[in-house]
């Protein structure tokens, strides 16, 4: 289309240059300069017609900028700032990002906060006063996860140094006859459960939190994402099975697990990690104790409660961004004192001591692992006041005989 009023031009020029060549030569200047006229305004853009230009860009500061004299401009409304500076909106999204609640035609029963599109200002502890959702980013990114993940990490290096300085304690290694039964079916069945299910819970809730700064760089950001994607879906369907067996496990082993004057000369003694000989105790010694009421129960409670309002199965619960924040930062705490807790009883059940785990696995231990390790329920035993086979199931083994001590 830019070629006709160039050919247009190029005929004008062309007739008026023919028409010179006819002229006196006093005349011929003029009709170079009119020629040359009418090309370069051929050749020129036509204005653009009214009404058919494109978006114009402007600042807004720069439309009415003594509109800030004004005394009452940082109280204007949305439509009073439209008057005087056209375009500036900031008004609008001040009330926005203060939390304000606007209309919703959804019932406030099924979304509370639909007309909510930022949420209020809150001061979460370890935040500055922002809005809620920052908050809990601040908390989350700066505390939470710098720290619990260092918590890990210092009790899997307390329980290295600990088995590189002692090794396994004990020198039963629970191999003899086994004539006391530990641990009943039901009993072992219980805890190997919500066992299997912790385990999943841990190895998951890790790599949703921490995943990203040892995962990610090695497996790539779409792997790295099925990966949380698949385990976020298992984590959420083994929780409810944790609470279940954990609600077992607590009330199975609770008598057991009463603190007795007897604990107090075990903690004297620090158990006898300062010596070669073991501290007697009852059946659960002060450590094992410790770990049920302040790995177990007391943040078991709080990890079960606060995931059970993150899935969204405590009526009444969860519903607001706020709930789930606040569960979000309570699970987190809990869970990571619980993870540091039964590192240490799972290395004491493994490694830590001999014999350990197969008392767990079968049940059943012999005279000499339960005379070194837990005298007095041994005692017990012996005298008759606690039945040396306590389940209706195996062999009737041979009843304890106290050997004389040389």
């Amino acid at each position: 289309m830019r070629l006709i009023p160039f050919i247009r031009a190029s005929a004008l020029a062309l007739g008026l240059i023919g028409g010179a060549w006819a002229q006196p030569a006093p005349e011929s200047a003029a009709a170079n300069a009119a020629a040359s006229a009418a090309v370069a305004a051929a050749s020129a853009p036509a204005p653009a017609a009214p009404g058919l230009g494109g978006i114009q860009s402007a600042n807004i500061f720069e439309i009415a900028p003594d509109a800030t004299a004004d005394p009452a401009y940082g109280q204007h409304t949305n439509a009073e700032r439209g008057r005087v500076q056209p375009g500036n909106n900031a008004p609008l999204w001040r009330a926005v990002g203060s939390g304000v609640t606007g209309y919703s035609s959804l019932p406030t029963s099924q979304a509370p906060e639909a007309g909510n599109l930022i949420q209020p200002m809150v001061q979460y502890p370890g935040a500055r006063f922002t809005t809620a959702g920052e908050g809990w980013r601040q908390v989350r990114n700066h505390w939470l996860i710098p720290y619990g993940g260092s918590l890990l990490l210092i009790a899997l290096v307390a329980l290295l140094l600990l088995y590189f300085a002692k090794g396994s304690l004990g020198q039963a290694r629970n191999e003899g006859r086994p004539v006391i039964e530990r641990f009943t079916p039901f009993e072992r069945s219980a805890h190997w459960l919500n066992a299997i299910a912790f385990v999943l819970l841990a190895l998951s809730g890790i790599v949703m939190a921490f995943g990203k700064f040892f995962l990610q760089p090695v497996m790539g950001l779409q792997l790295f994402g099925w990966l949380t994607y698949l385990l976020k879906n298992a984590h959420n369907f083994a929780g409810p099975l944790f609470a279940v067996s954990l609600a077992v496990v607590l009330v199975t082993f609770l008598r057991d697990n009463i603190a007795s004057i007897w604990d107090l000369l075990w903690l004297k003694n620090a158990g006898g990690m300062l010596g070669d000989k073991q501290v007697p105790s009852h059946r659960f010694n002060p450590a094992e104790k410790g770990m049920y009421w302040w790995g177990m129960f007391f943040p078991g409670l709080i990890a079960v409660g606060s995931g059970l309002v993150l899935d969204k199965l405590v009526p009444g619960l969860g519903i607001t961004r706020g709930e789930m924040q606040i569960a979000h930062m309570i699970h987190l705490v809990a869970t990571v004192v619980m993870m540091s807790m039964l590192a240490g009883h799972i290395y004491m059940g493994t490694l830590g001591v001999r014999g350990a785990y197969k008392a767990m696995r079968t049940g059943w231990v012999d005279e000499e692992w339960a005379k070194e390790h837990h005298e007095l329920w041994y005692d017990d035993v012996v005298a008759g006041k606690i039945p040396a086979q306590r389940s209706g199931q195996g062999v009737q083994p041979q009843p304890p005989v106290r050997t004389a001590s040389v």
